[in-house]
């Protein structure tokens, strides 16, 4: 039997960060006030009110993307290599305000601080370093001699990884030559607001990144400014196809990161000590608040018994609770109604006859909380393993053959990412070729790099970000 270790309480100080009480809209270098209400954005692990934040109307959308067309002429102008002058000083400047960001991060969104501080910072500094490199060098990227920046760059991100998707947002648009309006998630904003107050601090021209807060409204209002030349988008399914019809017809450039409901496949010649620890990270990595987490599980029968007892055995060994202590595993949801939507659909499983099982876990009294949740006896109709859920929830279903493990794979309205476990690369590469997915990893799950183009298929929405491919859809081509 597996010993489960106690761990004395590490957690990481708060006193790296200081939060104001409020916060303005940054618009044209300035931090300045919005025209809507203000808006409260709380630790979910806590509830506790973290600060109040500036509401974007319409009207200050307008004078952010005014100020980024301003900006746009000079800020395009430049030569490449003294654009990536700037995208350096920021990669920098994140990775000296790395620990303060992570500890943010954290307090904001509720992720554990191992993630924010180990995954996010490292690559948002990563991201920011990469597209500095191109942006020198773009008439070598196989756009043609001289590509040209689109304009003003509106973007839209959502709250799972609020600083990660800021920078594989802004740091292309940047380096292409383009000026930028994002905005961040209404639970999530305060990452966003630190990242305005680094790029004073790099120096940045006014008016080449602007950062208006809000809610959906807010989001709607800078995707359909007529000013807006590229629109970004990673979010659920259905605003993306709000944003689809918003665009259509406009001329303006789209990309869309959208939901997903990956298939982590598992074969009975793979390493299942392994496959476990993927597994985990597939689904229970971010509470499982990710687009391409493996949320199905699809087991060769023959096998099914003896992973799932191990698979069982390693979730009994997590630790769910404060995010900023270093130990923890499984931080907060997000949000009160990201709660409710993960148990109204945890619920369904169990009435469509799906079998339900979690670790023995206590959830602390305050906050958002919701125990890593396995679900077996799960047929392809079930809600449970065609919706997202968004949430620390793997839907396991079994198969007997490479056939019916490629069907059962692609028998999802998404197509984001996939996960292979094998050892006979033969089978990986057959695998990969077949599956309808824009990722597939093979005996990992969730690696990312700034230098590999991500994106999905289908409902999981088009275009690609990172690599040479994140730059083209910020060049007119």
């Amino acid at each position: 039997m597996m010993a489960v270790f106690e761990y004395a309480p590490a957690p990481e100080s708060r006193d790296v960060v200081d939060i104001r009480p409020s916060y303005g809209l940054f618009i044209d270098g300035e931090f300045v006030d919005g025209a809507g209400p203000s808006f409260k954005t709380v630790n979910p692990a806590t509830e506790e009110t973290l600060a109040e934040v500036a509401c974007a109307a319409d009207q200050d959308v307008d004078r952010a993307v005014r100020a980024a067309s301003k900006a746009f002429g000079p800020w395009s102008a430049l030569p490449g290599a003294e654009r990536a002058k700037y995208l350096f000083r920021i990669a920098r400047l994140i990775q000296e305000r790395s620990r303060e960001l992570a500890v943010l991060e954290t307090l904001d969104n509720g992720k554990p601080i191992r993630e924010s501080r180990d995954v996010d910072l490292p690559l948002v500094a990563a991201h920011f370093f990469y597209y500095a490199g191109w942006a020198d060098k773009l008439g070598h990227a196989g756009f043609g001699a001289d590509p040209r920046p689109v304009g003003v760059a509106g973007q839209v991100i959502p709250w799972n990884f609020p600083l990660l998707m800021l920078a594989w947002k802004i740091a292309p648009a940047l380096a292409c030559g383009n000026t930028v309006v994002l905005k961040p998630a209404e639970t999530t904003p305060l990452t966003a607001l630190a990242f305005a107050e680094i790029c004073v601090q790099a120096g940045l021209p006014a008016g080449v990144v602007n950062i208006v807060t809000g809610a959906g409204a807010t989001g709607a209002a800078v995707v359909a400014h007529p000013e807006v030349g590229k629109v970004a988008f990673t979010g659920s399914t259905e605003v993306g196809r709000q944003i689809a019809r918003t665009v259509a017809g406009t001329g303006k450039k789209l990309t869309l990161e959208l939901g997903g409901k990956a298939a982590n496949i598992v074969f009975d010649d793979a390493a299942l000590d392994q496959a476990v620890e993927g597994i985990v990270n597939g689904i229970f990595f971010n509470q499982g608040h990710v687009c391409c987490a493996g949320s199905r599980l699809l087991v060769q029968e023959s096998v099914e018994e003896e992973l799932l007892a191990a698979l069982k055995r390693r979730l009994g060994t997590l630790r769910l609770g404060d995010p900023l202590d270093k130990n923890t595993d499984i931080g907060a949801i997000n949000s009160a109604e990201q709660l409710a939507r993960i148990r109204s659909l945890t619920e369904a499983g169990e009435q469509e006859g799906a079998e339900r099982w979690s670790p023995a876990c206590e959830l602390p009294e305050q906050g958002y909380w919701f125990p890593p949740t396995v679900f077996t006896r799960v047929a392809q109709s079930h809600r449970i393993a065609r919706e997202e859920i968004f949430g620390p929830v793997l839907s396991v279903l079994t198969f007997r053959t490479e056939a019916e493990a490629i069907e059962k794979a692609n028998n999802t309205p998404y197509g984001l990412s996939a996960g292979i476990w094998t050892e006979k690369g033969s089978r990986i590469l057959m695998m990969a070729d077949r599956l309808r997915a824009g990722v597939v990893w093979a005996n990992t799950f969730n690696r990312f790099d700034p230098t590999a183009p991500f994106g999905g298929y289908k409902e999981s929405g088009y275009g690609r970000e990172g690599g040479i491919a994140g730059l083209e859809a910020y060049l007119d081509v």
